[in-house]
């Protein structure tokens, strides 16, 4: 079979509206097909560069431009981010709740740190993972999405010592936003999607028109959904970006290039290496429970594998499954979005869909095509 015909063949099964998928090495990209349609029921084809909702994919971005500060000296991997953030200082952690279901607080034992906040480490967590956050939500008040509340909360666990997907890049943003004196959107664009020829990728207000639709299934048809997680109180690090796969295949190359694409140099080969080590020792990371499995279910990427986090990154010490060498580097956006970046064998490969709950079979089966297309 064909390279072509697996991702097609992959998708023909995935019962997917549209998709798009990348494969890039340090110098090209050397594969790209966009399949299927923007909306179910209309004939507007599903293009290269529609634009879609990134989600989680943002957290990548939004770290790199934390390191450029760090490069910077402006911010600090391991000060106290509580006195840049003062929302952070002094945190509490959650130990439970009494009777009456009011919320039990303790002192945490340490400062949280930016580096904290870059490996999912300091303890915060996400309402649709956590139910602990969820019912300290409700017993407080229940937040508006994209709001500031939405991200404030307990720690579940004192700093450093566990792993959980969190709001943590939502705060690393406002800290890109306090040590730059700028707005996030206009700090990534004037110094990481501008120099990288990014052009579609922005914080934007509302969904674009011609952008696609985030679907839902019911019975096995495919329902367009009002969905928009951007546009919200404040420009949101952890999930808020629009953007193309083209556009952050050139985020892939970037990172496949030590830091440089096409002489725009955006980072420190040296940032980038330790940006792509695993920070958290022998922490397992990568493992989302769920508090909403119809918004996304449980999900590990690598269940068999002891898996480790660098500084934006899920790390996978051991091959993987589909081709990957050990050490590349990967995460998602929770709209069946995937990227992987291996720096050793020099290829990445980007795959966008525009479909909820998370974890999809049919979009994870095309994700796996694509990577096996990129070693063959």
């Amino acid at each position: 079979m064909s390279n072509t015909d697996q991702f097609e063949a992959a998708f023909a099964k995935a019962q997917l509206a549209g998709a798009v998928g990348l494969i890039v090495d340090r110098d090209r990209v050397r594969y790209a097909r966009a399949l299927g349609v923007k909306e179910a029921g209309s004939d507007a084809a599903m293009a290269e560069d529609t634009p879609c909702q990134i989600a989680s994919m943002t957290k990548a971005l939004v770290s790199v431009g934390a390191m450029q500060l760090v490069e910077q000296g402006k911010l600090d991997l391991d000060a106290d981010i509580g006195a840049l953030l003062p929302d952070l200082a002094n945190p509490q952690v959650l130990t439970g709740f009494d009777a009456a279901g009011a919320p039990q607080l303790r002192p945490a034992s340490r400062a949280i740190t930016l580096r904290h906040l870059l490996t999912h480490t300091a303890g915060l967590g996400y309402f649709f993972i956590h139910p602990q956050v969820l019912q300290y939500f409700a017993a407080t008040a229940m937040p508006e999405p994209g709001s500031l509340a939405s991200i404030k909360m307990p720690l579940m666990f004192d700093p450093g010592e566990s792993w959980e997907y969190s709001v943590a890049t939502d705060w690393v943003g406002l800290a890109v936003e306090a040590a730059s004196g700028q707005r996030l959107g206009d700090y990534l664009t004037a110094n990481l999607f501008a120099p990288l020829g990014m052009n579609a990728t922005a914080f934007l207000p509302a969904l674009p028109d011609h952008a696609a639709r985030v679907h839902t299934r019911s019975d096995g048809a495919l329902s367009p959904a009002p969905v928009y997680i951007g546009g919200g109180e404040y420009d949101s690090g952890g999930g808020g970006l629009i953007s193309t796969a083209p556009d952050y295949a050139r985020f892939v190359r970037m990172i496949l290039n030590h830091g440089e694409l096409d002489s725009a140099r955006v980072l420190r080969a040296e940032t980038i290496a330790e940006m792509s080590r695993n920070q958290i020792g022998s922490i397992r990371a990568g493992y989302m429970g769920s508090a909403m499995p119809d918004f996304a279910p449980p999900y590990d990427a690598f269940p068999d594998q002891h898996t480790g986090w660098g500084l934006g990154f899920l790390i996978n010490p051991e091959q993987g499954p589909n081709g990957r060498a050990p050490g590349s580097l990967h995460w998602a956006g929770i709209f069946n979005s995937y990227y992987w970046i291996d720096q050793a064998s020099g290829v990445g490969g980007v795959f966008m869909s525009q479909l909820q709950p998370f974890g999809d079979p049919g979009a994870l089966d095309c994700f796996g095509a694509l990577e096996r297309m990129a070693y063959a």
